[in-house]
């Protein structure tokens, strides 16, 4: 899981991980820095080709990391419906600019619609 440290140690960064990407399965899309973007990208996408395989063993194995059911729910029966004829290239990062307090490189992480367009119209 994941080649960075993101200044936590184990523990602490395995929880980030599995509460940033189950927020970001959760909405769809999630803004942070840039470094934490890169790093939920790798594991949300494993997430969705778990979901993608459907069985039940890579259900259990995604219950184990997703902190709620209910995104697990979402994951298989909506998320990985809609990305079933794409291989890979799950979700995008739009980098924004300096955060305000302390000029760290921000960006919005999202699913992209199966058919290229944005997941989320805003």
């Amino acid at each position: 899981m994941g080649y960075r440290k993101l200044g936590r140690n184990t523990g602490h960064r395995k929880a980030l991980l599995r509460n940033m990407v189950t927020s970001f399965l959760e909405a769809e899309q999630i803004e942070t820095t840039e470094t934490r973007a890169k790093e939920v990208r790798s594991v949300a996408e494993k997430m969705i080709t778990l979901g993608k395989r459907g069985d039940l063993h890579a259900r259990r194995q995604a219950s184990a990391f997703i902190t709620k059911e209910s995104v697990t729910k979402k994951l298989f029966d909506d998320v990985a419906k809609r990305y079933e004829n794409r291989q890979g290239g799950y979700t995008r990062i739009l980098k924004l600019g300096p955060r305000r307090g302390d000029a760290a490189p921000m960006a919005i992480l999202q699913l992209v619609e199966a058919d290229g367009g944005s997941a989320k119209k805003e």
